[in-house]
């Protein structure tokens, strides 16, 4: 495939071959939230070949605040449908797989990793979490793990390391033990140190149970507070190991 004019500016850091392994690439991204949808602009504008957005959630007012996919005009839309539309104005030559579901042990067998370069993890829920790193190392395919962003607001303080490296995040605390009791070694992550803020207290309507936040069964018991520029930076941390490591240029 040739270098399309938009990629002209990557080629000249990762060179025609470069490119060319991220045309051949297929990344399959689990969350198509906060954190992944920038992990999946940013992959698109790189020029990876072929995207896999997994997420069956919906997106909600309350999502603009952050996420790049949640616009105005998208409300209602299911995130990976949402992503699919904004990836093929961006790079039309992305093959774009939106797949609408809730990933879960149980619901697993429904996508294969066969073929897959890269495997993102974006999901909020740690069964899920430790589901996809355990399918995606069984099938020998890369994988990284975003922690947690919310109650967070400083975005130079996220780190690209290993989960057994992890300190100060609650999240990170419970994937650490649960990697180690499963065998899990040196699994990619992106994380921060910074101490959780307690969420506010405000004096408004309740958010309709539309998004992931509010997911039935979801650990979480309050909704986190949330800014705009933490989960994105996470996302193109992610995102940028991703590359490189497509590019060999880690």
């Amino acid at each position: 495939m040739s270098i399309a004019p938009f990629e002209r500016r990557t080629a000249l850091l990762l060179g025609e071959e470069g490119v060319n392994a991220l045309h051949n690439a297929h990344v399959i991204l689990f969350g198509v939230g906060g954190v992944g949808g920038y992990v999946a602009e940013a992959l698109a504008r790189a020029g990876v070949g072929t995207l896999t957005l997994v997420d069956d959630d919906t997106i909600a007012e309350s999502n603009i605040n952050r996420q790049i996919v949640a616009l105005t005009t998208t409300v209602g839309q299911n995130k990976v449908q949402a992503a699919a539309q904004r990836i093929q104005s961006i790079n039309p030559n992305c093959k774009v797989n939106a797949v609408q579901m809730f990933y879960t042990p149980e619901t697993a067998d429904q996508l294969s990793f066969e073929g897959a370069s890269y495997v993102v993890d974006a999901v909020d829920t740690v069964t899920a979490k430790l589901e996809i790193i355990g399918r995606a190392k069984a099938a020998g395919v890369p994988v990284i793990s975003s922690m947690g962003t919310g109650n967070k607001l400083h975005p130079e303080l996220l780190t690209l390391t290993t989960v057994e490296k992890t300190s100060g995040c609650p999240l990170a605390r419970v994937m650490r033990r649960e990697c180690r009791v499963r065998g899990y070694k040196n699994i990619p992550v992106v994380y921060s140190p910074e101490p959780a803020l307690t969420p506010r207290q405000l004096d408004m309507p309740a958010e309709a149970p539309a998004n992931a936040e509010n997911r039935p069964g979801n650990p979480k018991k309050q909704t986190p507070g949330s800014v705009s520029f933490v989960p994105g930076t996470a996302g193109l941390i992610i995102a940028g190991k991703v590359v490189r490591d497509l590019t060999g240029q880690d």
